[in-house]
């Protein structure tokens, strides 16, 4: 059986805070005299969201930001991963380490360095919420394009969709997309498959976060098969969110099935328990996947990312050499 864990692939759908370790979350905890928060037993969306929350709130330092992105480097590239995009919003960090720009500088040279040291990749994916204003969304999508080119690569869109569909960020992500960034909002998990065409249509994505609710609508599979959009996709965490009844049920093999491209990704490994290596292990053996489907699927986290070609043609062979070996 090959090693999943040599599988060259890419990480597109992983929340920087929300994939702390845990003994991180406990020492950041103890160090402000203070019991780590709980990062379980959540019963309803809204309480998923103050469990992240919470967590966030032990990063006080700029000592503690760095930190967590080095650890979710280090983890990725234990992984497997080759190229990382984490998932932030900088504004939660200002003013108190300074300003947007200082902010993500910060975050991309300290995530660049680690990822060099590792020998993968890196980039930010800026991600704006839904349920504050979309002038904030706007002016993350400034700061981004104003790091376009720089280590600012993709702009996501999160939060409750079911309570706060995407119009009113129209602005937002023309603003990101004009300056290259690649847009790939969340849809398709909370609301159907009427959320992501509202995504492609509104938002004009070019990756959808989650999307697997688009296996609802036949006519929609096909166009993300088509147009060949790439779902990142975190089956643990769509079984912890109530998106699915169990793993088995699961739509990525239905997906897969179908041509839509799909990418495997762990989400926020501190309150779901799956990271990236975790997620194509149960890909491999609770939904029994080849490794010629695990394969394609890490081609097409690879080839959906905003990684440089060459770099992604060179991963694309290592993942062709894997399979053949």
């Amino acid at each position: 059986m090959r090693d999943l864990a040599t599988l060259p692939k890419a990480h597109l759908h992983i929340h920087l805070e929300g994939a702390m370790r845990p003994a991180t979350l406990a020492e950041l905890a103890a160090e402000a005299g203070e019991l780590a928060p709980p990062t379980r037993g959540f019963a309803s969306f809204p309480e998923f969201v103050a469990m992240y929350d919470g967590a966030v709130a032990f990063v006080r330092t700029r000592e503690h930001l760095a930190r967590v992105i080095r650890e979710v480097v280090q983890d990725a590239a234990a992984s497997g991963a080759v190229w990382i995009e984490a998932q932030v919003n900088p504004m939660f960090y200002v003013p108190q380490f300074g300003t947007p720009a200082e902010v993500t500088t910060f975050m991309l040279e300290t995530g660049r360095a680690e990822a060099a040291r590792l020998g993968i990749g890196f980039g930010l994916l800026f991600c704006a919420i839904r349920n504050l204003p979309p002038a904030d969304a706007e002016a993350l999508a400034l700061l981004g394009a104003e790091f376009a080119g720089r280590g600012v690569v993709s702009f996501g869109l999160a939060a409750d969709e079911a309570l706060f569909p995407p119009a009113p960020f129209e602005k937002a992500f023309l603003i990101a997309r004009e300056a290259g960034l690649k847009a790939a909002p969340h849809a398709g998990e909370l609301r159907g498959p009427e959320s992501v065409i509202d995504a492609l249509d509104r938002l004009g994505a070019q990756r959808i976060q989650h999307g697997v609710r688009a296996v609802e609508d036949p006519e929609l599979i096909r166009r993300l098969a088509a147009e060949g959009i790439v779902l990142d996709v975190c089956p643990t965490s769509n079984v912890a969110l109530w998106v699915v009844p169990e793993i088995g049920a699961h739509p990525l093999p239905a997906l897969l099935e179908a041509g839509v491209r799909c990418s495997l990704n762990g989400d926020d490994p501190l309150l779901f328990g799956a990271g990236l290596l975790e997620e194509y292990e149960i890909a491999r053996t609770s939904l029994g996947l080849s490794d010629g489907d695990l394969a394609g699927i890490a081609k097409a986290s690879l080839e959906g990312s905003a990684a440089p070609a060459e770099f992604v043609a060179a991963q694309v062979a290592k993942i062709d050499a894997w399979l053949a070996s």
